[in-house]
């Protein structure tokens, strides 16, 4: 009883160690963002000035909040890795050699496709929506920009979008735990297709081309998550094969 119990004790201070490890870093890094936060509140608002408008406060402090909002939200972007290192350090003993091997690789490859489909969105679809949006509105009504929406609507558009490339690995991961197969992701297509197809109209400006480029790569990542998941079982298969020769 009193080793169990020493065990979880040293299991909390190792919780409390890494949890400050990630505190420090975030720090550091909002810090180096509060020094740069101008110029990267000059490249976000980039879109919106090709289109020659400018962002407007209501209020003197308002954009001291701002500029703390993008400071934080950039900080939290490059922990993130770190973080998510942390956490596989904090779960590596109780998993196994080949769990610990494998999660150790998908931890870049999350980071990248959150990565990807965060650029994917800021270099295709974010400016559709504006330049698509501010044509609708010209003409009809005076335009101003409040920089506490510009930013809330900039984060609305990119972030799903992180999370929509994130597809592929969950698939991954589901498959290795047996609840979802590729024969059940090819026999769901059609239904997922539709889905796709009713997300990416509704997210994306209405037309054709804006469609397309929205729900092209959503389409792309589901096949590429059916391959995945075949490759996974594969995997899976073969390993649980070799143990058993090796036993």
């Amino acid at each position: 009883m009193s080793q169990s119990r020493m065990t979880f004790v040293e299991h909390l201070a190792d919780l409390r160690r890494r949890l400050l490890y990630v505190l420090a870093v975030f720090a550091v890094l909002l810090v180096a963002s509060l020094v740069c936060v101008n110029r990267v509140y000059a490249y976000l608002t980039l879109p919106l000035r090709r289109e020659g408008y400018k962002l407007v406060v209501i209020s003197p402090g308002e954009i001291v909040m701002v500029y703390l909002s993008i400071a934080g939200v950039v900080a939290i972007g490059l922990t993130l890795p770190f973080a998510l290192y942390q956490l596989w350090r904090f779960v590596e003993p109780g998993l196994t050699p080949s769990e610990r091997r494998y999660t150790l690789r998908l931890l870049p490859v999350t980071v990248v496709m959150f990565i990807t489909g965060v650029c994917f969105a800021w270099f295709v679809v974010f400016p559709m929506i504006l330049h698509f949006l501010i044509h609708l509105a010209s003409g009809q009504v005076g335009i101003f920009f409040h920089v506490a929406s510009y930013f809330s609507f900039l984060s609305g558009v990119c972030v799903p979008f992180g999370f929509v490339f994130e597809l592929p690995i969950v698939v991954v991961l589901l498959t290795r735990l047996g609840l979802v197969s590729p024969e059940w992701l090819r026999k769901v297509r059609k239904y997922a297709y539709l889905a796709i197809v009713v997300v990416g109209v509704f997210i994306s400006p209405p037309e054709l081309i804006s469609h397309l480029s929205v729900i092209t790569p959503m389409m792309f990542l589901y096949e590429v998550s059916i391959w995945l998941s075949a490759a996974a079982r594969r995997r899976a298969v073969a390993q649980a094969k070799a143990q058993e020769q090796m036993s």
